[in-house]
């Protein structure tokens, strides 16, 4: 089971870095702060890039906060039931068809790349929600240790 926990947490380490990279990524595409360098967009582009980055920070969050408690039960800090409880991966709101047709291709791939993400933490939650408890929780593991140690004696 050690193994197992060593490849989930190093899955949970990768995504991590992985969606850290999305979302500051998403925040220099989806700055609106500065449209001196956009040109002449219309209102519709406009509200395109802000409706689409919205929903893309949104996903990014949801997923590093996902990835947070993960990070946070591995470390010791919560307990399975914890984690189950109050880690539930927030609701995904996907991108909208027309408003991709009017941003620029980087923006779209970006976009692209945070449900590609959002999609695979998905995945994974859902298999934890569907193994329940079956699965060991660390702190649980520990005060088993323990209390073996002081048993034997």
């Amino acid at each position: 089971m050690d193994m197992e926990r060593t490849i989930q947490e190093q899955v949970v380490e990768d995504l991590y870095t992985e969606a850290l990279a999305l979302a500051d990524e998403a925040r220099a595409v989806f700055d609106l702060r500065d449209d001196t360098g956009r040109g002449d967009v219309n209102d519709r582009v406009r509200m395109a890039v802000s409706i689409e980055g919205l929903r893309t920070t949104t996903r990014v969050m949801h997923a590093l906060a996902w990835l947070l408690n993960q990070r946070a039960y591995y470390a010791g800090e919560l307990t399975r039931l914890q984690m189950l409880r109050h880690g539930k991966l927030g609701e995904e709101r996907p991108s909208d068809p027309e408003n991709m047709e009017l941003l620029e291709p980087g923006a779209r791939g970006l976009i692209r790349d945070t449900e590609r993400l959002y999609a695979r933490i998905r995945r994974l939650d859902e298999e934890q929600r569907q193994t329940g408890g079956e699965a060991n929780d660390p702190v649980r593991d520990m005060q088993g240790r323990i209390s073996e140690a002081f048993a034997l004696r």
